[in-house]
């Protein structure tokens, strides 16, 4: 299976502008309206689309995209990134699932950063341009947009709040970090949070950052040489102490044991030649 990337660019529209495909794409488009607003009519139907919109297009959905003048004299109307591509993988990516036409996805630096990295590819233009690099990043695109999009039928399950907390803790485990911060993060009360959390994960957040830290900790102690102290602090451990009592209650062994029963790598290594 294949992908092509035809076009990818962003666009910053300060007048009207308006582009029409009357008898049916050839191609997929993807177009995230990240700054002001627009109109797209599509399928017999009108959708105004504002930041953090993504419109999905598929072969043969006509497509008409309308920018209004701006408010104000040289000011900005609408801005947006997107793509056209094709290609055998992209269609079965497209049918894993009922795929609507505008989902509202935010814009969430990640993604913004992976579409602006297959962009400055696809920029370099042939011979530089590197279509294996490009077809990685397409793929990886199209499967962070089906995470986002994932992420906001959660908030609309779970609410935005709890998903909040959650992705915070996720990005923040490995390093210190106070409740407070997570509340703050998700615009809540510190109580508030830590009820919510509980409610919908069945877990408290501590606890949560608990299972990434230890889950680091053993990808650390298998893949790597680090000695256990230095592990147990990039994982977000305050002390060794407290990153082998964890551990401990958590394996029924203690670091040490673990590697040195650990069939990868066969690392001599001692808490008392560590620490």
């Amino acid at each position: 299976m294949d992908t092509s990337l035809l076009i990818c660019d962003h666009s910053y529209h300060y007048k009207a502008f308006n582009h029409q495909i009357k008898n049916g794409l050839q191609h997929y488009i993807f177009r995230l309206q990240t700054e002001g607003s627009c109109e797209a009519f599509t399928c017999g139907n009108r959708y105004v689309l504002k930041s953090g919109d993504l419109l999905l297009l598929k072969p043969g959905d006509d497509y008409h995209l309308v920018v209004q003048e701006p408010a104000k004299k040289d000011g900005l109307s609408s801005g947006d990134y997107y793509l056209f591509c094709q290609g055998t993988w992209i269609d079965e990516w497209w049918q894993r699932q009922p795929r609507s036409t505008v989902y509202s996805i935010g814009t969430e630096s990640k993604l913004i950063g992976l579409w602006h990295n297959l962009l400055l590819e696809k920029r370099r233009g042939l011979p530089e341009e590197d279509t294996e690099l490009e077809d990685v990043l397409l793929r990886s695109l199209c499967l962070y947009i089906d995470r986002a999009i994932s992420d906001t039928l959660q908030m609309d399950r779970k609410g935005s709040a709890t998903l909040l907390l959650k992705r915070f803790i996720e990005e923040h485990a490995t390093v210190t970090f106070k409740l407070e911060e997570a509340a703050r993060y998700a615009g809540l009360s510190l109580s508030r949070a830590v009820k919510l959390f509980k409610e919908h994960y069945g877990k408290t957040m501590i606890q949560y950052a608990i299972e990434i830290r230890l889950k680091a900790a053993i990808e650390q102690i298998q893949y790597s040489e680090m000695t256990l102290e230095h592990i147990a602090e990039t994982c977000g451990f305050a002390s060794y102490s407290y990153f082998h009592r964890v551990f401990r209650n958590q394996f029924g062994m203690s670091p040490v044991e673990y590697r040195a029963s650990n069939p990868i790598l066969k690392l001599y290594d001692t808490e008392n030649s560590m620490r």
